[in-house]
């Protein structure tokens, strides 16, 4: 692979072409409810979270970011997404970022996850994001001419300044629950994803009540929960990091750590169903619903997911996202679903392989969306 000029404003990066497709979720062990194309126009990101698992992950540009903290983007993405959804006439809500944050700071620069949400929206295709920064005005203005599209907002803490050693950059939280706000204000539902709970720094009662009821208030509806998991290929560094708060902290955290879930170190089962617990609590208390993400336990040696006893929403986003088919210029909701495909067992929508309540795969890719597509053509005709 040629070396790539590194480009030092705002943020170490290179850019790169690609021609890497939509998918949706990986194969293996899933909670995510809805199904959704992933879509990353940058791979690495200068928030620069202290506990992020994507320095673990093991492509080459996320292994750079890892050992030279630089980001890549992709150059023209917004193009490549535009070509491939015009190749399909079956579509899932778009996903942008599931790995790294879409409006970090070379974004400012490039714009590509407006330009890849304005594709979806010209296309009445559903979008969502997930952020730590804030919000540009482009994005709440495209966001709102979609019914289906919706924010998540995700924040660890209710205290600036423990934020400010958690993370290099990203938005204060007075700055990002202000782009919630907006967010809400104009129409748009928003989530709020306290995640993830860091044990002994921000799993305080009052702690976990604070970051939920200010969510609420900035016009959240739904709650996702999660605690810190730490990838065991990373989590030397990880632990390393954590010394900022002290030795006796992380000493705490190490003693804490003794589960392994397919090369996760995972918080103890006990204490993680104690904070699932409270957080859900506090939910139903406060009237909005509650979930998990990828959050599980060992039974018999087997992950299986806690959403089973602690989520109160049909879907873990909380939002109700069906199918959308083209018909016409635009698409449209294939059928008056709850998007909840995981469970799924009549596939209304007309895409049996979505009626995963069945069984079988859980892991689609463009070219499954491109057969999806012929059979709806071929049924059609």
């Amino acid at each position: 692979m040629e070396a790539q000029e590194v480009i030092r404003e705002p943020y170490p990066h290179i850019i790169v072409s690609s021609k890497k497709e939509l998918h949706g979720w990986w194969k293996g062990k899933r909670e995510c409810t809805g199904e959704r194309m992933l879509i990353n126009p940058y791979n690495g990101c200068s928030v620069a979270c202290i506990f992020c698992y994507a320095r673990a992950l093991p492509a080459h540009y996320f292994r750079l970011f890892n050992e030279k903290g630089i980001v890549t983007v992709f150059k023209d993405f917004d193009k490549v997404v535009a070509h491939q959804l015009d190749s399909i006439r079956v579509a899932s809500c778009g996903y942008l970022s599931p790995v790294c944050d879409p409006f970090q700071e070379v974004n400012r620069r490039y714009q590509l996850s407006e330009k890849v949400i304005r594709e979806f929206i010209e296309r009445n295709i559903p979008i969502e994001f997930i952020t730590k920064c804030e919000v540009p005005g482009d994005v709440i203005g495209l966001l709102k001419k979609q019914k289906h599209s919706f924010g998540q907002f995700s924040v660890s803490t209710s205290r600036e300044e423990v934020r400010k050693r958690l993370m290099a950059r990203g938005a204060t939280l007075d700055e990002l629950f202000s782009s919630m706000s907006a967010c809400a204000s104009s129409g748009i539902p928003v989530v709020l994803r306290v995640d993830p709970v860091i044990p002994f720094l921000t799993d305080s009662d009052d702690e976990l009540r604070a970051m939920i009821t200010r969510g609420i208030d900035c016009g959240a509806r739904h709650i996702i929960g999660s605690v810190m998991d730490i990838p065991m290929k990373i989590a030397t560094e990880v632990f390393a990091k954590f010394r900022r708060f002290g030795v006796g902290f992380v000493y705490d955290l190490e003693r804490l750590y003794v589960e392994r879930i397919d090369g996760y170190l995972h918080a103890g089962i006990d204490y993680r169903k104690r904070i699932f617990d409270k957080m859900r609590n506090i939910c139903d208390r406060l009237g909005v619903t509650f979930a998990l993400c990828m959050e599980y336990e060992l039974v018999d040696g087997v992950a299986v997911g806690l959403n089973r006893e602690f989520m109160s929403s049909v879907n873990c986003e909380g939002i109700d996202v069906p199918v959308y088919v083209k018909r016409g210029e635009k698409f449209e909701p294939a059928a008056s679903c709850d998007g909840a495909c995981l469970r799924c067992t009549d596939a209304r929508c007309g895409i049996q392989d979505l009626a995963m309540g069945r069984g079988g795969r859980m892991d689609f890719y463009l070219r499954d969306y491109r057969r999806w597509s012929r059979e709806l053509e071929e049924g059609n005709g």
